[in-house]
């Protein structure tokens, strides 16, 4: 298969790239800039401009484009781009699907975790309502514009989580703490975080491009549901560390904002019951095994 990706320099994307090269596939990086080899394609969302031509060459987009929500404090300015560049991307990719003579069999397109908002203890599937607050907004958005192809194509939507990973991602300000000792549980550490290996992760999507029957929302996360505390202290045992230092609410409030709220001390207990159905097998099923990959 030829596969198309935006946001192909992003965590998700790299491992994605490995794993289909090594499958035999050709990925294909969209790039902001003029492309340099045959494995890039130029665009520019902002734009609406997409290669001419391109799309009827290819058998699947991957869409992961879009500014990270990792970068604090969300500013209304950083916030009105943290939009803008999912929505402008999706809607880029999109037309460039329906308006092509010879369409991609699939459209797999990025969504979040963020969807359901913050749900407590309640078991979250993909049929579970939509929460409120930016995120959730912000999901419910991009997902809209992404099925918008899917009179043209097979559209699947990556309810994605807190991807764990050699590289850090998501663990990029948590892990160095806990390696010095000072690292502990955020709040109270009893929120639920839905997490999932970013090997499981590009195992995923490619999954969901092949099997046919596949289509609609997936919660990308791993089947063995963790809490915050659980994560923290999973990670300090295997750097064998304390983890007894909690971050108190109110100082991440103050100090991170909105973000704190909606990333960090919302929870999320989701469940992986369909992606499990149709026939998806993880390579690192629960904490214990995802952890021994992340410090390996």
């Amino acid at each position: 298969m030829r596969v198309l990706i935006s946001g192909a320099s992003g965590l998700i994307a790299t491992e994605l790239k490995v794993q289909l090269k090594r499958l035999g596939h050709e990925p294909l990086s969209l790039v902001r800039r003029e492309a340099r080899d045959s494995s890039e394609v130029e665009w520019n969302p902002s734009e609406g401009y997409l290669q001419p031509g391109i799309i009827e060459t290819v058998d699947a987009v991957v869409n992961l484009g879009g500014a990270t929500t990792g970068k604090i404090p969300w500013t209304k300015k950083y916030k009105a781009e943290i939009v803008s560049s999912r929505l402008d991307s999706t809607k880029t990719l999109v037309d460039a699907i329906n308006a092509s003579s010879k369409k991609p069999m699939v459209l797999v397109s990025g969504s979040a975790s963020g969807f359901y908002g913050d749900c407590g203890d309640q078991e979250l599937t993909e049929d579970s309502p939509k929460g409120t607050g930016f995120l959730s907004d912000l999901a419910a958005q991009w997902e809209v514009e992404a099925k918008k192809a899917q009179k043209s194509t097979r559209v699947v939507l990556l309810r994605t989580t807190m991807v764990m990973s050699r590289k850090l991602g998501a663990l990029g300000k948590l892990l160095p703490l806990i390696k010095l000792g000072i690292g502990g549980p955020l709040g109270n550490g009893r929120q639920w975080w839905a997490w999932i290996s970013v090997v499981d992760e590009a195992r995923a999507i490619i999954h969901l491009i092949e099997n046919e029957s596949c289509s609609g929302a997936y919660n990308i996360t791993a089947p063995e549901p963790a809490t915050c505390g659980q994560i923290v202290k999973s990670l300090a045992k295997g750097l064998r560390r304390p983890s007894v230092l909690m971050v108190p609410s109110f100082a991440m409030k103050l100090l991170v904002g909105e973000a704190a709220t909606e990333l960090l001390l919302c929870s999320q207990k989701m469940t992986a019951d369909r992606l499990v159905a149709s026939g998806f097998k993880f390579d690192h099923p629960d904490l214990e095994s995802a952890v021994k990959y992340v410090l390996s």
